[in-house]
């Protein structure tokens, strides 16, 4: 172990937990609709200031297509011929859901058991302070250049960044990229994910009536619409639970490493006696197959419903895709599907919300042999490669525009963090663990290359 960076490391960790409190308190949920825009403005400019006070001289803010702020600059080394990496995290989070369902509030950082608690804590706030204790922790010592892009609507999906990106590709070019916005298989044990799902997001709706009907009245010889649109959800799944799409292969496998099945259904929080679906194992259904969940359904709630025939209703449908499946076609398929399936002649349609490729890592190259060695050094046991069940659809992006490139997604979230969920949290040592991986690959990698 690099026993001075390590201290480093350690020693700055009181101010990680303050910065990171302050940065949690910013509710920059990128949804106007929801919170105030200024949230995210303020947290912007926030991470500004932090990077700038680390060297980055020209860091400043730039509007993208979808009208966020995207922070932005570079810090160049002594060696103009030096390897370039580009640092990337997001500071935009999720809506908060139910705050009744937290135990803290949820803009505020709470120290629960060791956890730090609080949204966006571990997706993706938690990952900025490890950019930046990793960049405290080395100090002026890094022998590369350094490019850094800290988004604001990656949790909305608006593409603001994947636009710019491809308007402005030498802003970003570099030799290797850290996607920081994943985690390890579990605290302490370290990973990198070489795999993540596309994604279709589809409305279905159904029509079959000009308005409500009274059930005694008509019910029995008149569908409703209610009803159909149950029938139709039912074909996307078979008897086991396996998403059953026509004319899209649902058998892959995964040949990567395994996701006990124990350690899932803890991760996942099963009821006791609820079974897991599909035929497949663990990894497979995650990794390695479609798998379709229905987002929402337009329907009477039970409190206040009445006797009568639903005439119209729709479902938001999610579909991931594991990689090596082409989008268009899986939209495609998934869309004849739900026209097929429709019974007795109700009308349907099918309206196409986002879609976004899925994505392999190359895992060959020198970076990923500096980063494997730097979390073994960091965490003292070896790095495991995952498959990600999320989708980021800006690392296709870098993936076509810098296709020499090693990207190497990483990050301080793990099962017990709870993203996109009520007490979403973050264990401090994978944010102690994680910075000092990045420093000694920062401090590394430049040898990694000769």
């Amino acid at each position: 172990m690099n026993t001075d960076l390590g201290s480093r490391t350690h020693d700055l960790m009181a101010t990680v937990r303050s910065e990171l409190a302050e940065l949690v308190a910013l509710k920059s949920v990128a949804d106007a609709r929801q919170f105030p825009v200024e949230g995210c403005t303020e947290t912007a400019y926030w991470v500004r200031d932090k990077f700038l006070d680390q060297g980055f001289h020209d860091v400043r803010l730039e509007v993208t297509p979808d009208d966020s702020y995207a922070v932005v600059g570079s810090r160049a080394c002594a060696d103009p011929a030096a390897p370039t990496v580009l640092l990337y995290a997001h500071y935009d989070v999720q809506p908060p859901l139910d705050e009744a369902a937290w135990n803290t509030p949820p803009f505020e950082l709470h120290d629960v058991d060791g956890r730090w608690y609080g949204r966006g804590a571990a997706d993706c706030k938690g990952n900025i302070l490890m950019h930046l204790l990793a960049l405290r922790a080395i100090g002026d010592d890094v022998p590369i250049n350094l490019k850094l892009v800290v988004e604001g609507s990656e949790e909305a999906g608006t593409g603001g960044l994947e636009a710019f990106v491809a308007a402005n590709p030498e802003l970003f070019r570099a030799d290797a990229i850290l996607v920081c916005d994943t985690g390890n298989a579990a605290v302490g044990r370290p990973a990198v994910t070489v795999s993540l799902r596309g994604m279709v997001n589809v409305v279905v709706s159904v029509a079959a009536l000009d308005s409500e009907v009274h059930s005694g009245m008509f019910g029995g010889p008149v569908p409703d619409a209610l009803a159909a649109l149950i029938a139709i959800l039912a074909t996307l799944r078979d008897a086991k639970g396996n998403t059953v799409i026509a004319d899209l292969d649902c058998s892959g496998t995964w040949a990567g490493d395994p996701y006990p099945t124990d350690q899932f259904r803890s991760d996942a929080g099963l009821l006791d006696g609820v079974e897991l679906v599909g035929d497949g194992s663990v990894s497979d259904m995650l990794w390695a197959r479609p798998a379709i969940t229905v987002l929402g359904i337009d329907c009477p709630a039970v409190l206040g419903s009445t006797a009568a025939l639903t005439p119209r209703t729709a479902a938001r449908l999610n579909l991931r895709l594991p990689p090596g499946m082409d989008p268009v076609a899986a939209r495609d398929a998934l869309a004849a599907h739900l026209r097929a399936a429709a019974p007795w002649g109700v009308h349907v349609e099918v309206e196409t919300e986002a879609i976004g490729a899925p994505f392999l890592a190359e895992t060959s190259g020198p970076a990923y042999r500096a980063m494997a060695a730097a979390m073994n050094e960091a965490f003292g046991v070896p790095m495991t490669t995952l498959g990600q069940g999320g989708s980021i659809p800006l690392c296709n992006v870098f993936a076509d525009i810098y296709p020499d490139a090693e990207i190497i997604l990483m990050g301080v979230e793990e099962p017990l963090a709870l993203i996109h969920a009520p007490n979403e949290s973050v264990d401090p040592n994978e944010i102690e663990s994680c910075a000092l991986a990045e420093a000694l690959f920062l401090r590394n990698y430049a040898h990694a290359l000769s």
